[in-house]
């Protein structure tokens, strides 16, 4: 879906609202004054990403759940990927966002919603989320932000699109992930594990098969959402009593042994191609079935050296006593050297493609409107414009007058102005002019009831708040037909804003996201441009079904 960033939009608030907005903004400050203070990561010692935004990771900051909203088309089911779908206590979505700040302006985010009243203290939960979100490392999923508005509690990570670990080794279809790939499984994951450690964040909760994640080069990354737990006083563990670490069993609390000990149950997953009890794995050990016990998938295709190596790996993170199983550094030393093919990238291991394409082109055939911006073909663009003139602004804007006065009388007279200048291709002129009328017509009266109760859950709803307040009137023919101006002024960062907001007045129009795209290819963006284009003709196509 098409994006608008809130940190465009500077609206007047309600009272509450300009307290609850100062609140968070003071919190804010004072989080980002306490952590920068701190050392940054480390990152470069240990192969990490760095912070602030190297290496493509945005710098960690604070959502509004407003923005989460847009991103995940108001937490769609059809947006979720959690595997156990709805049903799990803290679902995760994925959802789309724009990011001023960062060059690869529209990138795919996963955002973590958790239960109600799950973190009663808001001051406790950004804590602890800005202690995950300094951490930048290569191996992660790294926590970019995070949510604290009202009671709602939400992380924000970066997006892996190739599944979980889970998936590949439990519930293939294709192939099986063969042994070298499951041997640079297990030395990523301990690669994380050993950053975190030296970060002071030992503790990871309920380490499993689940939490480790594939990113678009096949790469696997361990989830950044372990570093914290479902709830404050929640548990650390949601899995089966038969893979927890018998310390938690008794006393309930999580120690860098215990993440330790779960490691050893993710070995057991790769070695066995199955989710067995740590008990029945050590057994066989044991009695050196180490061959009985391994992957019968893998047919054969595999070292008996090396499989042993980590074999007798497990069985020491899977002791009883917490201090006779290895640490962090042991397990990277131990596993580093057991790397076979480091020439080979991960997605052909996993025989996925790599997650570069672009998306596909619409399946129904273009309108004018598409064919010429796919086209990038302003002259026609600017045409369309001229002929639709301001009839898509109907039932955007129901507002009612009481009296005229000589500020709306000025404004008309500006935007009059424009529309001749943007007729006649005069786009400097047409830009100044539509300026002038700062995209608004005043009045005295407020919204129309049926338009306030229909934009409550749309995309529009922050922008309205002003309408209601103030009584504004904006119109999103004359934001696209600036867009349009800036683009032929060469002004694509211009035309994209304007474009946005376009789309933040009237959420489902078409030629909004039409412009989006246009701005977006002139931004060599070309990928987000072809999904855009995408997006804006499903929504033409949709509208002339329903025959709006």
């Amino acid at each position: 879906m098409g994006c608008c960033q809130s940190s465009f939009l500077k609206l007047p608030f309600s009272d509450d609202n300009k307290n609850n907005r100062r609140e968070q903004e003071q919190r804010r400050e004072n989080q980002q004054q306490q952590h920068s203070s701190q050392p940054t990561n480390g990152t470069e010692k240990s192969g990490g990403l760095g912070g602030g935004g190297a290496g493509g990771v945005p710098s960690f900051t604070e959502f509004s759940f407003a923005d989460l909203k847009v991103a995940t088309n108001n937490f769609s089911p059809e947006f979720i990927v959690s595997e156990s779908g709805e049903k799990a206590s803290n679902v995760v979505y994925k959802g789309r966002l724009q990011n001023q700040n960062n060059s690869n302006n529209r990138s795919w985010i996963a955002v973590k919603k958790f239960t109600k009243l799950a973190w009663p203290d808001p001051k406790q939960f950004a804590d602890e989320a800005w202690g995950v979100g300094k951490l930048r490392h290569k191996r992660l999923a790294n926590l970019i932000g995070y949510c604290c508005d009202g009671d709602e509690r939400l992380l924000v990570a970066e997006y892996m699109p190739n599944d979980t670990l889970s998936k590949h080794l439990f519930h293939w279809e294709n192939q099986t992930i063969e042994w070298a790939m499951r041997l640079r499984v297990a030395l990523y994951i301990t690669e994380a594990l050993d950053y975190c450690s030296s970060e002071g964040r030992p503790l990871y909760h309920d380490l499993n098969a689940y939490r480790v994640l594939f990113d678009e080069n096949g790469d696997p990354r361990l989830s950044c959402f372990g570093l914290m737990k479902n709830s404050m006083d929640g548990k650390s563990y949601s899995t089966n009593l038969a893979y927890t670490p018998p310390e938690y069993l008794r006393n309930g609390r999580v120690t860098p042994e215990s993440v330790i000990f779960s490691f050893g149950t993710v070995l057991l997953d790769l070695l066995s191609g199955k989710h067995i009890p740590p008990s029945h794995a050590l057994d066989m050990i044991r009695g050196k079935n180490i061959l009985l016990l391994m992957d019968s998938h893998l047919e054969g295709n595999f070292s008996t050296e090396e499989a042993t190596v980590v074999f007798d790996l497990a069985s020491r993170c899977l002791q009883y006593e917490p201090g006779e199983r290895p640490n962090t550094k042991d397990l990277v030393m131990t596993l580093a050297p057991l790397q076979n093919k480091p020439d080979v990238l991960s997605y052909v291991m996993l025989g996925i493609p790599k997650h570069e394409e672009a998306p596909p082109t619409p399946q129904h055939p273009l309108s004018p409107m598409g064919d010429a911006c796919s086209r990038m073909d302003l002259t026609a663009i600017h045409q369309i414009l001229v002929m639709t003139h301001y009839k898509d602004d109907e039932g955007t804007n129901e507002l009612s007058f009481q009296e005229w006065t000589q500020q709306m009388r000025d404004m008309l007279e500006a935007r009059k102005r424009g529309d001749v200048a943007f007729r006649d291709k005069d786009f400097k002129t047409a830009v100044e002019c539509y300026s002038q009328t700062s995209l608004s017509m005043p009045s005295y009266h407020l919204i129309s009831e049926s338009v306030r109760a229909s934009v409550c859950c749309s995309l529009a709803s922050c922008l309205l708040v002003q309408f209601i307040d103030v009584g504004t009137m904006v119109s999103p023919t004359v934001y696209a037909r600036r867009s349009l101006c800036h683009l032929l002024c060469d002004q694509p960062d211009a035309a994209l804003r304007d474009a946005m907001q376009a789309q933040c007045v009237y959420p489902d129009w078409s030629t909004a996201f039409y412009m989006q795209a246009v701005a977006l290819a002139k931004l060599d963006m070309h990928k987000d441009a072809a999904d855009m284009l995408n997006e804006a003709a499903t929504l033409e196509e949709k509208k002339q079904r329903s025959g709006r």
